[in-house]
């Protein structure tokens, strides 16, 4: 199955998978998320009427990944928390305080990756934990292996794309503003959409 091979690497925010691709007697390998080539979007119920959509712009995550083992290590993705965006300058800035964010004295939320299980051709989830305003809550993602090749154009490169889905109860990190009277949802919705470029090897 393919998914079975690209699993581990599904881990990088997410998210990540890759060894269909790769040598059998491939090295371990770095891998980090495009800047150009990332969305972290996130929905939460406002009001009981709609969700409200918004993302943040700023994050990096970076992976090895040994393809002969078929093992991932040392993977992280920070999120620049700051970067909240909802197309909305008001509601941006409350999200940056500290009914909310508190970008202040926590200005990135990281994600790490502890283990990942096949569910599908090329579907799987992605077991890890999640650091926000100082709190550490475990996190699992679906995630989906959208593809992997060497760039038709530019450097070059050789990328991997995946897709991510999660859901947290935003309440497990201290953040309770609205949420006994049901203004602003508990629950987050998260979409993850990335592309990892493979690094050079060192030396």
């Amino acid at each position: 199955m393919l998914f079975r091979r690209f699993a581990a690497v599904l881990a990088v925010a997410a998210v990540a998978g890759l060894a269909a691709l790769q040598p059998a007697k491939a090295e371990p390998r770095q891998y980090k998320m495009d800047p150009d080539h990332f969305a972290i979007v996130f929905m939460v119920h406002h009001l009981g009427l709609a969700d409200t959509v918004g993302m943040f712009r700023e994050a990096s995550g970076s992976f090895t990944y040994d393809a002969a083992a078929q093992t991932i290590s040392d993977v992280k993705i920070t999120v620049q928390t700051d970067s909240v965006f909802t197309n909305h300058e008001a509601r941006d800035s409350h999200l940056r305080g500290t009914d909310f964010l508190n970008v202040q004295e926590f200005p990135t939320m990281t994600f790490t990756a502890d283990k990942a299980e096949v569910t599908g051709e090329n579907t799987g989830k992605i077991h890890g934990q999640l650091t926000l305003l100082g709190k550490t809550r475990p996190l699992t993602l679906d995630v989906t292996f959208k593809g992997a090749r060497k760039y038709p154009f530019g450097d070059g490169h050789y990328a991997i794309g995946v897709s991510a889905r999660g859901t947290i109860e935003r309440s497990d990190y201290g953040m309770t503003y609205a949420v006994e009277n049901d203004i602003v949802g508990d629950e987050v919705h998260l979409i993850i959409e990335f592309e990892g470029i493979r690094q050079p090897k060192e030396g």
